[in-house]
């Protein structure tokens, strides 16, 4: 028998924008060929590294944020921001130096900028069914593009893991091949925005079981 595929920790940033076709998140379709979730549409994001526990913010995560997560807070947050620039080259930071970033951090710092996790709101935590080639522990941040430091447009950093990067209006998102988490990541995008109360209890789905629980 196979060995079960580890649990990783992971971060996805859902990012929102107004438009003339209402509110619209970006997101981008995985390759055909991609070992997980192929050729499904998606949030950016991807597994934690060890290299972003090291990350120095130009703003950190809010406390009452932070405390969710404990000590994953800064490598979590760092994860999400990083992952949003690789597959989208958005820039989620601040007008900083960055001398001595380490690498996989090097492109965001030549920016620019440092990282601004005060812009992320924690909003859904999922862990992959058992049974898929990769599983991921991962939270689901919220981030408005209004707070980015780069065009919502202006794609041509990105690298290739994301292919059709663009806006999609919520009103028109369930036409796309999604995955079953991120249709529920879109649920609560849209109940969160009809009911904005930050003390709102973040869903935790592990497996098929539903539950409201600190991150």
């Amino acid at each position: 028998m196979p060995h079960p595929a580890p649990i990783r920790d992971a971060a996805t940033v859902i990012l929102l924008r107004e438009t003339p076709q209402g509110p619209s998140v970006l997101m981008g379709r995985r390759g055909a060929r991609a070992a997980f979730m192929p050729s499904k549409y998606v949030f950016p994001g991807g597994a934690l590294d060890p290299v972003d526990a090291t990350v120095p913010f130009a703003a950190p995560l809010p406390a009452h944020h932070a405390d969710r997560f404990g000590d994953k807070a800064g490598p979590l947050a760092a994860c999400a921001i990083r992952e949003l620039w690789e597959e989208t080259g958005q820039i989620l930071g601040r007008p900083a130096d960055w001398p001595d970033a380490p690498p996989g951090w090097r492109g965001f710092a030549r920016s620019g900028h440092r990282p601004d996790a005060a812009a992320l709101v924690p909003v859904f935590r999922a862990v992959t069914p058992p049974g898929q080639s990769r599983r991921f522990d991962a939270r689901f941040f919220l981030a408005r593009a209004e707070r980015l430091a780069s065009d919502p447009d202006d794609f041509t950093r990105a690298e290739d893991e994301l292919a059709h990067l663009h806006w999609v209006p919520l009103a028109r998102s369930d036409a796309l091949d999604l995955p079953r988490i991120t249709q529920l990541a879109l649920r609560e995008l849209r109940a969160r925005l009809d009911d904005p109360d930050p003390a709102r209890p973040v869903p935790f789905f592990h497996g098929t079981m539903e539950q409201d629980t600190p991150l």
